[in-house]
């Protein structure tokens, strides 16, 4: 493609990196912003700044934060009690958005996957146990992991890291499709399966 300037070109290719986006999306994304008042190009850039810079990870529950700890956790209205376990901060918005979970969250950072390399140690899984142990307040630990083969070995290695502790160990119920990842799974059918979980 032949662009009538470098800084175009230069542009477009920033913009087309971003997943799901092609070269001709990101050319319109481009031109938009290049006609549309500088206020715009300016709010969006100083936006995209804050995002890598101010954002953080919770220390607690390693979901991403504008603070040490994120709003969820230090929130007095949550259930202490309950701890769903997500693979990333998409899960947890995904469960959000249903409204049926007033508990805490605790991020991994992604599922055991010997075949890309992923195994325990890379995760946050000591973390959660750490956690497990000097919360005792926690009483169920709902294994909020997609369907698929590596959230399934994920999930009975943390059944299995958890087995010592006193608490109740669930699974989400597998109305999500097996195979499927949580942040595609509609509100109704992830509530519902939240609601209705079931013993890990």
């Amino acid at each position: 493609m032949n662009y009538p300037s470098r800084t175009i070109e230069e542009a477009v290719q920033e913009i087309a990196r971003l997943p799901g986006i092609g070269k001709k999306s990101a050319l319109r994304m481009a031109l938009h912003l290049l006609k549309a008042d500088k206020s715009q190009a300016y709010g969006l850039s100083r936006s995209l700044l804050n995002l890598v810079e101010k954002t953080t990870y919770c220390r607690e529950c390693f979901n991403i934060s504008d603070s040490d700890l994120c709003q969820i956790c230090g929130s007095h209205r949550r259930d202490s009690a309950l701890l769903a376990v997500v693979q990333d901060t998409k899960d947890v918005l995904a469960i959000e958005n249903t409204g049926q979970f007033t508990g805490k969250y605790h991020v991994l950072g992604g599922v055991i996957s010997p075949v890309q390399g992923i195994g325990p140690h890379q995760l946050n899984i000591d973390a959660l146990v750490n956690r497990i142990g000097t919360h005792p307040e926690i009483r169920e630990v709902i294994l909020a992991l997609s369907p698929t083969m590596e959230g399934d070995t994920t999930a009975f290695y943390i059944k299995k890291k958890l087995s010592d502790f006193d608490l109740k160990v669930s699974t989400i119920a597998r109305g999500i499709p097996v195979g499927g990842d949580l942040e595609y799974t509609d509100e109704i059918t992830l509530g519902r399966s939240i609601l209705s979980r079931i013993d890990f």
